[in-house]
């Protein structure tokens, strides 16, 4: 059971669904987002489910921002066990059409940002221990535009660190659709994604079951059995049928 956990992406969906869950466990959580206002929501509902909570305002595509958060992960005095690396955003599944400047940010957030706070994390867990959680998708395992291509090196590293470093545990989370704002801030209505009911899942119980594997040591935590068989599949079937998998839900 982590004492600190750090958060990023932590106003919202499984970010804030993390903090909470960690909270009702007694830790102290540190939030990082853009969103003064929501980041304090969710310290107080952490601190009211028996935790604690210390917002960081920061946006992470900004250098002195994420030098900051690089900073805290790095502290000796106010230690980190756990980091959570839950940052992102979605875009449009064309490629070719989308801003590449929103494409680069979106590189940089999904793969830069991760990249750097675990390598100022594993600086200090290497000898004390620790966890890293990265949050990526069963996108990984779809071919699915820039997004699962990023998502596929996040779940890469994650198997490569955990195994290298003994002493700490790095987990990929690849979570399929989950009941978060993620969608509508693409502007989605709720129900108009295109996707089966069937294949949604709890943001409460996609964050359960990744803890309980990063407690047990997983490189690759995919919560629910449906999505495991679905990762599966994705090493047999064509890449046709694939894409037309994962240009669902945009």
């Amino acid at each position: 059971m982590p004492r600190t956990a750090l958060i990023t992406g932590a106003s919202s969906g499984l970010g804030a669904e993390y903090a909470r869950q960690l909270a009702a466990r007694g830790a102290h959580v540190v939030l990082v987002g853009r969103a003064a206002s929501a980041l304090q929501t969710v310290a107080d509902e952490a601190e009211r489910l028996g935790g604690s909570a210390t917002v960081l305002v920061a946006d992470l595509l900004k250098p002195d921002d994420l030098a900051r958060v690089v900073d805290r992960v790095k502290s000796e005095d106010l230690p980190i066990d756990m980091l959570i690396n839950n940052a992102g955003f979605g875009l449009p599944l064309d490629f070719a059409t989308n801003d590449v400047s929103a494409e680069l940010d979106h590189l940089t957030l999904h793969v830069a940002v991760p990249l750097q706070l675990s390598h100022a994390a594993l600086q200090v867990m290497a000898t004390r221990g620790g966890r890293i959680l990265n949050v990526a998708s069963i996108a990984a395992y779809i071919p699915r535009s820039t997004y699962g291509a990023c998502k596929q090196w996040l779940v890469s590293f994650s198997r490569w660190a955990n195994t290298h470093y003994e002493n700490v545990t790095v987990t990929a989370v690849c979570p399929g659709y989950t009941h978060t704002n993620f969608h509508e801030r693409m502007g989605l209505e709720p129900g108009n994604e295109g996707v089966p009911g069937w294949m949604w899942l709890n943001a409460s119980d996609v964050v359960a079951e990744s803890l309980r594997d990063a407690a047990r040591g997983k490189a690759v935590s995919i919560p629910s059995l449906k999505y495991k068989l679905i990762a599966k599949l994705t090493a047999i079937l064509p890449d046709p049928a694939l894409a037309r998998l994962g240009s669902r839900g945009r």
